[in-house]
């Protein structure tokens, strides 16, 4: 099942079946409120596989989907599309992309989470450990592990936002 959140088209036998969409009408459930961390070594396809996920969730609810990264690091290493989609589509029109450099950009992203109008149907954060200095948390926090603190306070702080938003 979860699979299926990442992969709107299973291949069947050679040929690419749909899967069944869900109404627009139906209330989110608890299925659809999941929190997925995704992790796996450099360059094997977590990138490409989030802006899967986030195409599958845009196409399915036209709703936005918001996808936040360091722009160097999509720029080194550009997402894989995969066949069947135009990269001209107007799905992409839902994904919006939000560069931040650091963990303090993250901070005030969702400081400020409970302003938006309309609330996103994802929020997707890529290579979330890279947002986060080394240095700069260990002065920060005055200790070794410095680093394990700001990335778990961060991920509070998106959680709380996103809870208090809904």
């Amino acid at each position: 099942m979860m699979l299926e959140q990442f992969f709107s088209q299973l291949e069947v036998k050679g040929k690419l079946a749909g899967r069944k969409k869900p109404s627009s009408s139906q209330p989110p459930t608890p299925q659809n409120n999941h929190r997925i961390l995704l992790s796996g070594p450099p360059q094997c396809g977590k990138t490409s596989l989030l802006l899967q996920f986030a195409y599958n969730c845009a196409e399915e609810t036209s709703a936005t989907v918001v996808f936040i990264c360091r722009r160097p690091s999509l720029e080194r290493n550009p997402p894989f599309l995969p066949q069947g989609i135009d990269p001209s589509s107007d799905i992409f029109e839902c994904i919006h992309m939000k560069y931040l450099e650091d963990d303090e950009g993250i901070r005030k992203y969702f400081a400020a989470f409970h302003l938006h109008k309309d609330f996103p149907r994802a929020v997707i954060i890529d290579d979330f450990c890279e947002f986060f200095d080394e240095g700069k948390c260990q002065e920060r926090y005055g200790q070794s592990r410095g680093r394990d603190v700001a990335m778990v306070r961060t991920l509070a702080l998106c959680c709380d936002a996103i809870n208090h938003a809904k």
